[in-house]
C-alpha cells in the first residue's frame, strides 16, 4: 500500500468521525497555544529587560546603603538586613537598634581610590510634589553632579540641554512627566514649582522606558545643592546612593570586589557585617533572568500538562478507532495488507491529529500573544524602548513555531503507537468475525 493511499484512508477516517476528531484535536490546540504563549512571553520580557538594562550603561555600578541577603544561614529566606535597622543577638534572641546606614563623602573618597574607577558621584533621591498651572503631581526627584552624571548617563535629549554646574534653579525633566502627566505638556524654559521652590526646565529627555539611574521617564533631575532643599532627611555630606563609572566593562566583577574591599576598610565592616550593597546592571539582569527562567520552566510545565491530556485524548480516540474498524482491518489483512502497513495507517492518523492540533494551536497562540502584548503595552506600560516606540512584550520566533509543530506531531505519533500495534496484531479470523 502506497503512503498516499494510507494518508487518504487516515484522512477519510478522521473526516467521518467529525466531532470526536475535533474534540481530540482541541486538546492539542490548547496545549500548543499555552506553550507558545508562555515561551514567547518569556522571550519577549527577556529581550525587553536586556534593552532596558543596556540603557543604564553597563559601565556604571551603584552603591546603596544597607544589605539584603537572599538566603539565611540555614538556606531559608529571612536573614535580611535592611537600610532602616540592624540586628544582633545570641541564643536565638534578636535585638533591633535604630542605627541606619548612610553613604557620605567619606565613602566617595574611599571608592575613588579603588582600582578600575573612572568617576564617582553621589546621588540624592526622593519624592516631591510638582505644581504646574494649578495641577499637582508627585514624582521622583534626583540630585546629581552634572559634570559626572553627563558622562555616565545613556539618556538622550528630546529638547534643550543637559544640566550644567551652577544650575541652581534649573531642572531636567523625564519624558513621561513632560508629556502626559499634566493637562498641558511641559516644554523648554517652562517654570514649574517643585516642593516650595520654582525651577526652570532647561531640557527634556527622550523616552527611555527605564526606571533607574540613566534617565527615568518619571524623574526630574537637578543639581545636588538644589535637591538638598527639596529632599529632606539627609545631612549635607550624605547621599541616597553612589554611582561609579568603571574603566573596563569586562572586569565588572573584579572592580566590584575592589569597591567592596575599600568600603570594608573605610566603614570598618566585614563581608558578614557589611552595611552597603554594590550592584551592576549586568548582575541585576542575570539575577532577574535566572528568576524568570525558573518561573518560565514551571509555567511551561503547567502548560505542557494540557499537551499530556491531549495525548491521552489521542490515544483514547485511536483505541476507539481500532475497535470500530476491526472488521475493516481483517478485510485489509485478507487482501494482503502487511502488519507494518496497518501500523502506518493508524500512526499516520494520530500524526495528522497532532499536526492539525499544532497548526491550529500556533494560530491560537498568536492570538493570545497579540492580546497579552496589547494589554502589556497599553495598560501596564511595558515594551517601551528608548526610541519611544512600542515593542511587543512577547516574541514568537520561527524556532518556537517549528518546535511547537514538531512536538505536537511527535506527541500525536507516540500516542497512536500502542493502538496501532494492537490493530496490527489482530488475527484475521477474529477481526473478520467482528461486527
Amino acid at each position: 500500500m502506497k503512503f498516499a493511499d494510507i494518508f487518504k484512508l487516515s484522512l477519510n477516517s478522521l473526516t467521518h468521525r467529525g466531532l470526536r476528531s475535533w474534540l481530540t484535536i482541541l486538546g492539542i490546540i490548547i496545549g500548543v497555544a499555552a506553550v507558545i504563549a508562555m515561551l514567547s512571553i518569556s522571550a519577549g520580557m527577556s529581550q525587553n529587560m536586556q534593552a532596558q538594562f543596556s540603557s543604564f550603561g553597563t559601565d556604571v555600578l551603584t552603591v546603596s546603603a544597607g544589605r539584603t541577603r537572599a538566603f539565611g544561614p540555614e538556606g531559608g529566606f529571612g536573614d535580611r538586613f535592611q537600610p532602616g535597622s540592624s540586628q544582633s543577638g545570641t541564643s536565638g534572641q534578636t535585638s533591633q537598634t535604630t542605627t541606619t546606614p548612610t553613604l557620605t563623602d567619606k565613602d566617595i573618597l574611599a571608592i575613588s581610590t579603588a582600582d578600575g574607577i573612572e568617576t564617582v558621584t553621589g546621588v540624592i533621591s526622593g519624592r516631591s510634589t510638582v505644581q504646574y498651572l494649578a495641577q499637582t503631581v508627585t514624582v521622583t526627584v534626583e540630585g546629581v553632579d552634572p559634570a559626572a552624571w553627563n558622562t555616565m548617563t545613556t539618556s538622550q535629549l528630546a529638547l534643550g540641554r543637559f544640566l550644567e554646574l551652577g544650575d541652581g534653579n534649573s531642572v531636567l525633566v523625564g519624558n513621561s512627566i513632560a508629556n502626559g502627566m499634566f493637562n498641558y505638556n511641559l516644554t523648554e524654559n517652562t517654570p514649574i514649582r517643585i516642593g516650595s521652590k520654582t525651577f526652570i526646565i532647561v531640557g527634556i529627555l527622550k523616552q527611555s522606558g527605564t526606571g533607574s539611574f540613566g534617565g527615568d521617564d518619571r524623574t526630574i533631575f537637578m543639581t545636588i545643592p538644589a535637591a538638598r532643599q527639596i529632599v529632606t532627611g539627609l545631612d549635607t555630606d550624605q547621599y541616597s546612593s553612589i554611582q561609579i563609572k568603571i574603566t573596563d566593562t569586562n572586569a565588572v566583577d573584579q572592580i566590584t570586589q575592589n569597591v567592596d574591599q575599600v568600603l570594608y576598610s573605610s566603614r570598618q565592616v566585614t563581608a558578614d557585617t557589611a552595611d552597603f550593597t554594590v550592584t551592576s546592571p549586568t548582575s541585576m539582569l542575570e539575577t532577574i533572568q535566572s528568576t524568570m527562567a525558573t518561573l518560565t520552566f514551571f509555567l511551561t510545565g503547567i502548560a505542557a500538562i494540557s499537551l499530556l491530556v491531549g495525548a491521552i485524548g489521542i490515544a483514547n480516540t485511536m483505541f476507539m478507532s481500532v475497535m470500530e474498524r476491526t472488521r475493516l482491518i481483517g478485510i485489509l489483512k485478507s487482501i494482503g495488507t502487511r502488519n507494518s502497513e496497518i501500523m502506518k495507517l493508524f500512526i499516520t492518523e494520530s500524526g495528522i491529529i497532532g499536526l492539525m492540533g499544532g497548526l491550529l494551536g500556533i494560530f491560537l497562540g498568536f492570538i493570545v500573544v497579540g492580546v497579552i502584548s496589547s494589554v502589556g503595552i497599553n495598560i501596564m506600560g511595558m515594551g517601551r524602548m528608548g526610541t519611544g516606540t512600542n515593542t511587543s512584550v512577547a516574541v514568537v520566533t520561527p524556532e518556537l513555531i517549528l518546535f511547537a509543530l514538531l512536538f505536537s506531531t511527535i506527541i500525536g505519533i507516540i500516542s497512536g503507537l500502542i493502538p496501532a500495534r494492537k490493530a496490527a496484531n489482530l488475527q484475521i479470523v477474529e477481526a473478520m468475525r467482528s461486527e
